[in-house]
């Protein structure tokens, strides 16, 4: 890891600030794919908690439902321009993931949209096979301003799909 990386002067340089790890396909492997991107995004100085939940869901995913026995998957995160990458490859391809709508009793299922609702986009990418890779994206730039006065008659926020 080059922590380096992640000061100004050193992305100015064109220096991308990344990490990735290889690590076992188990419940194990998915809490320290956790461990380790709090780690590197603390040492990267970036929000925690969005990115947090969704490598814990994607990781989770690959441990459980992308899960080849003797085989392991990888955490990678980026930044570029202002966007944090967050992308976990398992060997299980042959299935690509859908955010799916569980019975309100159902104790699993939800992960997908949990990351379609904290990413501001994400997506499946297949190959090589058998892999797949699961990114979902940050923007870390903050938004423009757009005046102090709030636009509507009831006050509500009104939010753009995210994807």
């Amino acid at each position: 890891m080059n922590q380096e990386a992640a000061e100004p002067a050193a992305q100015l340089a064109g220096v991308v600030p990344n990490f990735s790890a290889l690590l076992p396909s188990t419940p194990r492997g998915a809490r320290q794919a956790r461990l380790l991107a709090v780690q590197q995004l603390r040492d990267w100085d970036l929000p925690l908690d969005s990115a947090e939940h969704i490598v814990a869901e994607l990781a989770a995913n690959a441990a459980t439902h992308g899960r080849v026995p003797g085989r392991d998957f990888r955490l990678t995160l980026y930044v570029v321009g202002g966007i944090l990458r967050i992308e976990v490859t398992d060997t299980c391809g042959d299935h690509p993931p859908r955010p799916q709508h569980p019975a309100a009793d159902a104790e699993s299922g939800r992960g997908l949209l949990l990351v379609e609702a904290l990413a501001d986009r994400w997506g499946v990418a297949l190959g090589p096979r058998p892999r797949k890779t699961i990114w979902a994206e940050l923007d870390l730039a903050p938004e423009p301003e757009h005046g102090s006065s709030c636009s509507g008659a009831s006050g509500a926020l009104s939010q753009e799909p995210r994807r």
